[in-house]
């Protein structure tokens, strides 16, 4: 009987130990379960986007130069001051050498002489076609070399004015010494000061840049995309643009240009292009600002995403591992669609609210 005791009382220690070991790897299973870490599927927007970097630039830019020679005599602007078309700029002082002075003089004699032969010549063929001794295309002849006598004495008397006085009027072309602004808009830049020497603008010598003005209503954006990006690109396309200067602007715009013809910069091959900006929200811009342009290629909205890096792609078949409600795993083979490189769109093995397991990134050893 006592035996028999014994060997109950065994037994039941033995189930209860058993019980109590099942029970302790039940409950470690559980909180390893718990400490699974997943990612929900969820419904939202992926947008592949290409990027461009570059600067705001205004859309024209105008050289401001002078039509006569000298130093700077007066400044009447400033950089960053808005002017209107018409505006005085800066006024120049003629510098004329004695050379030039005497040069001038002596053309102004000479094309007076040349004109009063022309005169002596005209008048004597007007009395012999009157005769009816010569033809009138001879006439005509002696007529067109006197009215260009007249012509060469008016320049050379122009020419003289103009270097003495700074100033010429010839009724159909007024140049003054003064220099007045050709658009409305602002000074971007002087490159001038009181005194410095002035080279005229003229048809063989490009002249002295005296500022730089932009309407900055009219403004661009340009920069350059890596060559593996331009292919996807349209004009047209949206662009969203961020400066550096001005963390919290928003500007919009579109895709108005792509060069044809790359460039090289840093050791890559990039492609100039331009974007129109279209709302600046009142944001006061710069010309010059650095900025980079992010260009919508392709949208796809309310669609079922995950976080890229929880998918392992073998060739074409993309794998995720997905947190099943008992507590355990499975692998499962899922069709994907658009990546913005950071999430993913799945088209086909997963619904809404899933959730994919993310296991801790393996450790180097």
């Amino acid at each position: 009987m006592k035996k028999t005791f014994k060997i109950i009382i065994t037994l039941l220690i033995v189930v209860g130990i058993s019980g109590g070991i099942i029970a302790m790897v039940k409950s470690k299973e559980d909180k390893k379960n718990d400490k699974l870490k997943t990612v929900e599927v969820k419904r939202g927007n992926v947008i592949d986007k290409a990027l461009a970097v570059g600067s705001i630039e205004p859309k024209v830019e105008v050289d401001v130069k002078s039509k006569i020679s000298g130093v700077v005599k007066k400044l009447f602007v400033e950089s960053g001051d808005y002017v209107n078309a018409g505006d005085p700029l800066l006024e120049i002082k003629p510098t004329p050498t004695p050379e030039e002075l005497v040069n001038a003089q002596q053309q102004v004699e000479r094309k007076d002489i040349d004109l009063k032969n022309a005169l002596l010549q005209y008048n004597r063929q007007k009395k012999l076609k009157n005769k009816g001794f010569i033809s009138d295309q001879q006439f005509d002849q002696t007529k067109k070399t006197y009215d260009q006598a007249k012509l060469e004495l008016q320049s050379a008397k122009d020419q003289l004015e103009l270097l003495k006085e700074g100033k010429l009027d010839t009724g159909t072309e007024k140049v003054e010494s003064v220099v007045k602004a050709p658009i409305s808009g602002y000074i971007l830049e002087k490159e001038i000061e009181i005194g410095d020497p002035v080279v005229p603008l003229t048809s063989y010598q490009a002249g002295t840049v005296l500022m730089t003005m932009a309407n900055m209503k009219n403004l661009l954006f340009k920069g350059t995309v890596d060559e593996i990006d331009v292919g996807k690109l349209k004009e047209g396309m949206p662009a969203t643009l961020k400066i550096g200067a001005l963390p919290d602007a928003v500007i919009k715009g579109v895709v108005s240009k792509i060069s044809l013809k790359s460039d090289e910069k840093d050791n890559s091959v990039v492609f100039p292009i331009q974007i129109t900006l279209t709302k600046t929200h009142n944001v006061l811009l710069r010309a010059g600002y650095s900025a980079n342009a992010e260009i919508t290629v392709t949208k796809h909205d309310d669609v079922l995403t995950i976080p890229e890096r929880l998918v392992s792609f073998s060739g074409d078949t993309a794998r995720v591992e997905l947190a099943l409600n008992n507590g355990k795993t499975e692998e499962r083979i899922i069709k994907t669609g658009l990546s913005d490189a950071m999430n993913i769109e799945v088209k086909d093995g997963l619904k809404n609210g899933d959730k994919v397991v993310e296991r801790p990134p393996k450790e180097i050893k």
